[in-house]
């Protein structure tokens, strides 16, 4: 494959910097919205919002590699930074959401360092990890970047995602990762894992949310999360979150259309 690159003769582009990989680092809130509904003419819509990223999600929505691609070049004009979720840590997905352009990744359901350390790998050429080489992929702009397989960990970002009581305990070791750029608390499976199925603000487990923050921050490391409640997404910004989803594309559509309909047709409001 090296030879495919070694022979190319044609126009040459640089490859995109990651902004959020920047941002992030350098201690600035991003903040961002979820995208379940796996079209790419809403997420366009998102896109322009103003938003710094916004989530594309495989694990928990109908989407698959085509819908990511178009949401992707749709997306591509405005300069909030897409994120995909994977559906899981497989180095297969992987590949080939790298191959489409894709240059940060959420990986679910991270129980500790050795699952971490195989989400790094999987985005990395060997022999530091097992990415699969392609000549001409949209993350090589076709060919177009030169020596890309040596430019492209640099400006791919690897985030997991810590969701249980287990993993909680193993955080630090998480964290520590060499390649890791970030740690997600997930809030609705950390509750389910302590015995509160369906809440997401319980005042036993909001706390151990803010010392996780503090905890991944102590690692060098950046913290996310994913809340719709402002209050709550205020405080753990404070608490040293600096990647924060504050809200959703179906969380938008279905309170935003619940209340039109009310607005017509509750018969309190109305008489």
């Amino acid at each position: 494959m090296s030879r495919l690159w070694l022979n190319f003769t044609g126009k040459t582009m640089d490859l995109p910097v990651n902004a959020f990989k920047r941002a992030i680092q350098s201690d600035h809130q991003q903040i961002g919205i979820w995208c379940s509904l796996c079209s790419n003419y809403s997420t366009e819509i998102i896109a322009g919002s103003g938003f710094d990223w916004l989530l594309i999600d495989m694990e928990h929505s109908p989407n698959e590699i085509d819908t990511v691609f178009n949401q992707l070049q749709a997306v591509a004009p405005y300069p909030t930074h897409p994120i995909v979720r994977v559906p899981w840590n497989d180095m297969v997905t992987v590949k080939r959401l790298l191959d489409i352009g894709v240059q940060t990744l959420l990986f679910p359901y991270i129980q500790n360092a050795e699952e971490a350390a195989m989400a790094v790998a999987y985005t990395r050429y060997p022999p530091e990890g097992v990415r699969g080489v392609a000549a001409a992929v949209r993350a090589n702009r076709f060919g177009r970047v030169r020596n890309y397989p040596s430019q492209a960990a640099e400006e791919l970002c690897v985030l997991v995602q810590i969701e249980s009581k287990a993993a909680l305990d193993q955080l630090e070791a998480i964290a520590n990762v060499k390649g890791v750029d970030g740690v997600f608390i997930g809030p609705a499976d950390l509750h389910a894992s302590f015995g509160l199925n369906g809440e997401v603000e319980n005042p036993t487990i909001v706390p151990l949310i803010e010392n996780a923050m503090r905890r991944i921050r102590a690692f060098g490391k950046a913290p996310g999360i994913v809340t719709a409640n402002e209050e709550l997404a205020r405080l753990y910004i404070e608490a040293g979150c600096l990647f924060t989803a504050v809200g959703s594309d179906v969380g938008l559509l279905a309170r935003g259309s619940e209340k039109l309909c009310s607005a017509f047709k509750d018969p309190v409001r109305n008489g």
